[in-house]
């Protein structure tokens, strides 16, 4: 990464503006996953221990640019003061001359959190006004440690930036920089790429950039059935996108063209509805009509897991089923635990997209894959090939060395 480090940066005695993702769920006014504020922890105590003084900005939910007490940031500087184990004062705008004041009274190892920066429709506009006024707000000093934000040419993310003397990235967004580009640009191999989820719209871009980048592509979940009922297979009542059977039998022609490594779906587990207790497994061209796939069959996990178990390399986005229920749990659980199995032979994983955390979580291998990315929207972009607004406001380094 040719860009400047939060390990660069002389932060003593200085208001550093750091935009954090808190994007966090709540219940009412408690928070039920504090994931991402421990994903940034040690940012937060690397620039305390240097003796700066923290503005912390954040967005939270979609409250479309007007203020919503429900999206407020307040239970969250409560959270954070418990996980920091320290004071964290919190200002009740993200903006103005009062919070202006409130961060000029900060004294060095001093922490401050911003109200949600979305409260303002200047913030997703990338105001440069708006900017201004959150750059105001530091000393000239800026770090990005939003990964999960990345993507979005945002005022707290890309604006601020033309309004500070240095922006860094933090320690966070330098691992998931590191881990998503050494898988992108300089992979050990073989590298096998494991997709799943609902749409194959959603993932276009990222399945037509890896079938260039990885050695074999295990496609599994509803996108599944796109690509397989392009081949003329029988997929019953199983969720498909017809408008995309021609751009699938684009992709197929493509890697039968290349002699590229796709495999789909032999087998699947079968209900007629989601909410359905009874269910069968079939090979898939046995496809009974009125049926659809929910899950991936045992045959396939066992022929994705041998693929995965030869693998040096593996980027993992979507589920391969309805895992939220049990019955349809089993193909991704499975794989989880082949990619933990793979990883402790040797292997770098790499996990992205919330639906694929939560699959690591329940299978109870988190602990186990090399990297789990904040950012679903933003890795699934950079996997994309895509660049990151994020990223490119960061200031590069002046010598043109990489951190490593």
């Amino acid at each position: 990464m040719n860009k400047l480090s939060i390990r660069d940066l002389e932060m003593t005695g200085k208001r550093v503006f750091v935009r954090v993702d808190f994007n966090v769920p709540l219940d009412g006014t408690k928070v039920t996953d504090d994931t991402r504020i421990r994903a940034t922890l040690p940012t937060l105590r690397l620039a305390l221990e240097r003796g700066a003084r923290l503005v912390l900005a954040s967005h939270l939910g979609r409250p479309k640019g007007k203020v919503n007490p429900k999206y407020s940031m307040a239970p969250v500087a409560g959270k954070l003061q418990e996980l920091l184990g320290k004071p964290v004062a919190f200002a009740a705008d993200c903006i103005g001359a009062e919070t202006e004041a409130k961060s000029k009274a900060l004294r060095d190892g001093q922490v401050l959190l911003l109200e949600n920066v979305r409260f303002y429709a200047e913030e997703e506009a990338n105001d440069k006004e708006f900017s201004k006024k959150l750059a105001a707000l530091c000393d000239q000093l800026f770090v990005c440690d939003a990964f999960g934000s990345a993507h979005r040419a945002h005022a707290s993310v890309v604006g601020i930036t033309q309004f500070v003397r240095q922006a860094a990235a933090g320690l966070l967004m330098e691992k998931e920089l590191a881990y998503l580009g050494k898988a992108i640009s300089n992979p050990d191999r073989p590298f096998i790429a494991v997709l799943g989820g609902a749409k194959v719209s959603d993932k276009i871009e990222v399945v037509q950039n890896l079938m260039k980048l990885a050695d074999g592509m295990l496609i599994g979940g509803a996108m599944a059935y796109t690509f397989l009922k392009a081949q003329g297979l029988p997929i019953g009542n199983s969720l498909v996108e017809n408008d995309k059977l021609d751009l699938a039998r684009t992709l197929l022609e493509e890697v039968r063209r290349r002699q590229f490594r796709l495999r789909l779906p032999v087998d699947h587990v079968l209900a007629e509805s989601p909410d359905s207790t009874v269910t069968k497994v079939t090979d898939v061209a046995h496809t009974p009509d009125g049926w659809m796939g929910l899950d991936i069959g045992p045959k396939t996990i066992e022929q994705f897991g041998a693929e995965i178990a030869r693998a040096r390399t593996i980027v993992w986005n979507g589920p391969l089923g309805m895992f939220e229920k049990p019955a349809f749990a089993q193909g991704t659980l499975g794989i989880a635990r082949a990619v933990a199995a793979a990883t402790k032979a040797g292997a770098v994983s790499i996990i992205g997209g919330g639906d694929s955390v939560a699959a690591v979580e329940q299978a109870g291998v988190a602990s186990q894959i090399s990297h789990i990315s904040t950012g679903g929207g933003a890795s699934l972009e950079f996997l994309a090939g895509e660049k990151l607004p994020g990223v490119e406001a960061l200031t590069n380094r002046p010598d043109g060395r990489k951190e490593n």
